[in-house]
């Protein structure tokens, strides 16, 4: 399943270096490269370390890791709802993607001049919040002045959907995203059409200077305490450092400069797995001779619905699962190894797909 995230933030936050930087190939782990399918969309395949090491074991023809599309989202300014700059095109833009990483900035720089004239990352946020909420508003008013004609006939689904769709108005009229509102799933599904641009999931990217880089600063507290009820994600990145990074020729001195830093992961590489907790996301690995391959699926998800992932007749056709679970794969070094130590489970319907499972399908269509 392809996942899609939109970068967001007011010019001079740091947005495009950060883009710039996932368009680095060096910037990531080995073997992770970045591509681009057009200029504002980069598809950068996701770190992760245990891929390499299921290939060390079985040594395959080829190493598939799982990919993540990143979305540079340019032009999102004050008036962009009301199409100003290129607001139109770039809010459409937003409602493909699956999540929202919104960029901002928390570092002082006299040499980088504020679009605002000053550092005030809250104030940034309210500022693209606003235009997110705005064109909510616009696609909820359109949507009732359908269903406000429906249920004025009776119809009891139409009411229901008005009532919904008048709490969810009521809300961002109060300047507030649509993802702080208590919603059951039956009112989000009344509202599912509409890809409400404030309902999808978000993680605020705090752009910090070196020194702030590990514990933070006093903008960084803001932002946390300011989104503490949006269930959101906040991850501390210094884009200059990842700019740094990418200039580095190898793998090894990457990994010296972040030693040197006190950093265990590259910025890029924080932000990719903070987007797959964001959305809930797990992998799971098939692995054989012609290639040992990422799939990303829906936490909770079971064995069919995995299947799926691979081909519609695996899921439509499942008889079982063979599943060896990542760390036993890793103790004993083969499926063979597993087998005979009676780590392989065959495993039905109900199974719940864990992360990092290595799986083979038993199907028939």
């Amino acid at each position: 399943m392809a996942l899609q995230c939109g970068i967001v933030g007011l010019p001079n936050v740091g947005k495009s270096t950060l883009f710039n930087c996932l368009s680095n190939a060096k910037a990531q782990a080995a073997n992770f490269p970045f591509c681009t399918i057009e200029p504002n969309v980069g598809v950068i395949t996701v770190p992760d370390l245990r891929i390499n090491k299921l290939a060390e074991f079985v040594k395959p023809n080829r190493i598939v890791p799982t990919t993540i599309e990143i979305v540079d989202i340019a032009g999102l300014v004050k008036g962009a709802s009301q199409g100003e700059g290129l607001g139109n095109q770039f809010l459409a833009n937003i409602r493909e993607t699956d999540a929202i990483i919104h960029v901002l900035r928390c570092f002082e720089d006299d040499n980088i001049i504020h679009v605002d004239g000053s550092v005030n990352p809250l104030r940034d946020k309210d500022v693209i919040d606003t235009e997110l909420q705005l064109r909510d508003l616009d696609s909820i008013d359109k949507k009732l002045q359908k269903v406000a004609r429906a249920a004025k006939t009776g119809d009891k689904d139409a009411s229901k959907t008005e009532l919904v769709l008048n709490r969810f108005k009521q809300h961002l009229e109060q300047g507030l995203n649509a993802r702080t509102m208590p919603a059951e799933e039956e009112d989000l599904k009344q509202v599912e059409d509409l890809c409400l641009l404030t309902l999808k999931p978000v993680m605020y990217v705090c752009n910090v200077d070196e020194a702030s880089v590990v514990s933070g600063n006093q903008f960084v507290e803001k932002v946390k305490e300011a989104v503490k009820t949006e269930n959101a994600q906040v991850i501390i990145i210094s884009a200059a450092i990842e700019a740094d990074i990418a200039q580095l020729e190898s793998f090894e001195d990457r990994n010296a400069f972040l030693n040197d830093l006190g950093l265990e992961e590259s910025g890029v590489a924080k932000l990719i797995g903070a987007a797959y907790k964001l959305l809930n996301l797990i992998t799971y690995f098939t692995a054989g001779v012609q290639e040992v391959r990422a799939w990303t699926i829906q936490r909770g998800w079971k064995a069919p619905q995995a299947a799926g992932v691979i081909h519609t007749d695996f899921e439509r056709g499942f008889i079982k699962a063979e599943v060896i679970h990542y760390a036993d794969y890793v103790q004993f070094g083969s499926e063979s190894a597993c087998r005979e130590a009676g780590k392989l489970s065959m495993e039905g319907k109900e199974y719940i797909v864990q992360d990092g499972d290595v799986m083979h399908f038993k199907f028939n269509v």
